[in-house]
């Protein structure tokens, strides 16, 4: 029951100066936490991004805010984890530009339509229909520089041509953007609460440099780990939300099962009928009479792997349990999943291991300046 609903006839003795002193308590908003102040922050922030970037005091002021609006601690961790990420994956470029990018478009342009069976010669023709601003797509494809160009094309496309929403279903290619390249998704499901304005949308903020470092900060920092290393909050931006802690777990239920399965971080295929599960949890149910869970039982477990609280289940305990039993000593609680990354962007093998260990050398580097 809320404090202003507490009182009754007898209470109408309270003194009138006591009485307002707890109506105003009970309509404030919690104070912060306490810290240090924004500009002192701000100040630390700056000095430990690289001096040769542009509007260091910029790039601070918009980290700050980000940190000030979802209450994160502003310690040195945070901070030199947050400025590792951006480092790596847009040099402190807001809206980087991507090499080669509109040949890397067209390729995936034409992947989708052979995926689809539709002849080049259309795909040819559609592009050479006239844009809003009279020039054809195909013209303004060849001078796209950056994803934020690219979403915008797609984004016309899509809305403007019948081929663009055969080929694309109506969802934009360009997933991923911004300073951080953080998942547009993921922004537009984590939009509430977000401190600026909508000039358009959550997809077009992400581009900017104010909603890109917002979003990416929230994907790094914005949940708890049971994690003792920040290189697999690292390998957990790259792959997903607790990625690390179960492929630590697909590592047990391997060892306990004897069964081999790939550390990706997944443990539940998506969308599997109960008839159909994926590998972890075909190996985790050959484990059910040791465990004391049916499949039911051990299903309703395993969908619990995206939360901080699965680390803490009776599944992850007992799997734990039977794997050190059986390999003699104990296994660790967080594994970087074995992961390659795929993308028409990256044009060379690349792994979320590499991603990981990358940011995680950026990220002592910044704790040393």
């Amino acid at each position: 029951m809320s404090c202003c609903k507490l009182f009754n006839r007898s209470s109408r003795m309270l003194l009138a100066g006591g009485l307002l002193s707890l109506l105003a308590a009970c309509s404030s908003v919690p104070a912060p936490p306490p810290g240090p102040p924004p500009d002192t922050v701000r100040a630390d922030i700056e000095r430990r991004i690289p001096a040769s970037t542009a509007d260091r005091s910029g790039w601070a002021a918009d980290i700050q805010t980000a940190f000030a609006a979802q209450r994160l601690n502003p310690n040195p961790e945070n901070i030199c984890a947050v400025l590792a990420v951006i480092e790596q994956e847009s040099g402190y470029r807001a809206n980087p530009e991507v090499p080669d990018l509109p040949r890397v478009a067209r390729r995936e342009i034409d992947r989708r339509a052979a995926s689809m069976h539709v002849p080049k010669l259309l795909v040819d023709a559609g592009l050479k229909i006239d844009a809003s601003d009279g020039r054809s797509y195909a013209e303004h494809l060849a001078r796209v520089r950056t994803e934020r160009d690219l979403s915008q094309l797609y984004e016309e496309i899509i809305g403007r041509v019948p081929l663009g929403q055969r080929l694309f279903a109506g969802k934009n290619p360009v997933q991923t953007g911004g300073a951080m390249q953080v998942g547009i998704p993921f922004a537009q499901a984590h939009a509430q609460g977000y401190p600026y304005p909508l000039s358009d949308s959550i997809r077009d903020e992400v581009f900017t440099r104010r909603g890109g470092l917002y979003f990416g900060i929230l994907h790094l920092l914005g949940y708890q780990t049971p994690y003792t290393q920040k290189v697999h909050r690292f390998a957990d931006y790259n792959a997903g939300w607790y990625a690390s802690r179960n492929a630590a777990f697909q590592n047990a239920v391997s060892v306990a099962s004897t069964v081999a399965l790939a550390l990706d971080g997944d443990v539940l295929a998506p969308g599997a009928p109960m008839d159909k599960p994926g590998q972890t949890e075909r190996a985790v149910r050959q484990l059910g009479p040791q465990l004391g869970m049916d499949d039911a039982a051990l299903r309703r477990a395993l969908q619990q792997a995206d939360q901080l609280e699965f680390s803490s289940s009776d599944l992850h305990e007992r799997v734990f349990a039977l794997a050190e039993a059986r390999a003699g000593k104990s296994l660790p609680r967080a594994v970087i999943p074995g992961i390659r990354l795929d993308s028409p962007k990256i044009t060379r093998e690349l792994t979320t291991e590499w991603f990981a260990n990358r940011v995680d050398g950026r990220y002592r580097q910044c704790l040393q300046r």
